[in-house]
């Protein structure tokens, strides 16, 4: 009896034990840099898109819903983290909660005494205690309309004007509203300025649309090509792309693309051409580049810019069932006879059963009825014929109705 009671109480104090420890770990959270890539992707995104979220509020005068949100971000203890910090201090100061608002710059000089925030915080410090310029107006909205009428104004005296707004401790509404303005301007000063926040990292989120400013207008396409080289971030990095989008630069991105070392960078590259109408370059990517994973990027890029032809081609010649199936998937949402007639005539000539399934699939979202049936009433295989005929139970087509009646009356 002695030794059963003895029993029960190691094993109790195993289970506690035990627990825990698995409520320590539950509580240890991995940060992205630790994940493997694939999930620190996501986690990556996750933040990016609570950060977006908080920063809207902030734009929206929702003060709190913002100081909530960038909360959140901050316990990631992610990449924008201390940026968060710095918005939250901000949105604090707003709402009215000076000493709190305060208390988070110090938590940001604290914790991240190299960041690239702490000269905007310490702006922000000084406007909170009382030291301002008396030369700004204090009414943002009035700073937004005057902005507006600086575009008709003399440039020599409203230039200046806009650097110290974009420079100062601003809302990053009129900031950018400032920012756009100067990108519009010819002038000398203007563009320096603008190219000058582009290859800043002190205010990172303000750099990358001054990257975008410099695609829009279609100027300096080597200071472009400048900041991307020089960069190591990510963000910044991609700014670029879509700064290369908006200027039309293919040439750019495609010489890129042969070059860049970091895969998600490269494929980054493909798919912008294929937003920018690439077809001779993504078809030269797909002959010509070694690793399955980019002829696949490429193949899926044609989607983009309608590559009908090319892909009708490589699903007739393409050996690598990886590359095929990603080949046969496109067709299918890409428009025009003729991939549906490349789709067809795959199906006829592969022996494959798990490829003509692909090729159903495909046929089933292109709402191919008409050329499906065709196949069903020639296919021998009862495993696709199963198949036809469950993808177009889930069809509407005169076809499929008068094919499904002749099955009833046999």
């Amino acid at each position: 009896m002695m030794n059963r009671k003895l029993f029960l109480i190691v094993f109790l104090n195993i289970v506690v034990s035990f627990g825990l420890a698995l409520a320590s770990a539950a509580q240890q959270v991995p940060s992205a840099s630790l994940l493997d890539p694939q999930t620190a992707e996501k986690a990556n995104a996750h933040e990016d898109e609570l950060y977006q979220s908080a920063k809207d509020a902030l734009d929206s005068g929702e003060y709190d819903n913002a100081i909530k949100q960038f909360d959140e971000v901050v316990k990631i203890h992610g990449r924008k983290a201390d940026g968060a910090m710095y918005w939250k201090a901000y949105a604090l100061n707003k709402a009215g909660n000076k000493a709190q608002a305060l208390t988070s710059i110090g938590e940001l000089r604290k914790n991240y005494p190299k960041s690239n925030w702490l000269r905007d915080a310490g702006a922000l410090e000084q406007e909170i205690r009382g030291v301002s310029n008396p030369e700004n107006i204090s009414d943002e909205e009035l700073k937004l309309l005057a902005i507006q009428t600086l575009m008709n104004s003399d440039q020599e005296k409203a230039v200046p004007l806009l650097e110290k707004i974009i420079m100062g401790n601003y809302p990053p509404k009129l900031k950018d509203k400032a920012l756009f303005v100067l990108s519009q301007s010819g002038s000398d000063k203007a563009q320096q300025i603008l190219m000058g926040v582009a290859k800043a990292n002190n205010q990172p989120d303000l750099q990358k649309r001054a990257i975008r400013y410099i695609g829009m207008n279609g100027v300096n396409r080597a200071v472009l090509k400048e900041i991307y080289n020089s960069s190591t971030d990510m963000g910044v990095k991609k700014s670029v792309f879509q700064a290369w989008l908006m200027c039309g630069c293919k040439d750019d991105v495609a010489a890129l693309a042969k070059t860049e070392k970091n895969p998600e960078l490269r494929r980054e590259a493909i798919r912008y051409l294929g937003m920018m109408g690439g077809r001779a370059e993504l078809l030269d990517f797909y002959k010509n580049s070694p690793d399955v994973e980019t002829r696949k990027e490429a193949v899926g890029a044609m989607l983009m810019c309608g590559c009908s032809h090319e892909l009708a081609e490589i699903v007739q010649t393409e050996k690598d069932p990886a590359v095929l199936d990603k080949a046969i998937n496109t067709l299918g949402m890409v428009g025009g006879e003729e991939s549906l007639a490349a789709l067809t005539k795959v199906y006829n000539s592969q022996a494959d059963v798990s490829t003509k399934k692909k090729v159903i699939n495909a046929l089933f979202l292109r709402g191919a009825g008409k050329e499906m049936v065709a196949l069903a009433k020639k296919e021998t295989n009862p495993e696709l014929n199963r198949s036809l005929i469950s993808k177009m139970s889930l069809m509407n087509s005169p076809e499929i109705s008068d094919y499904m009646m002749e099955i009833l009356n046999k």
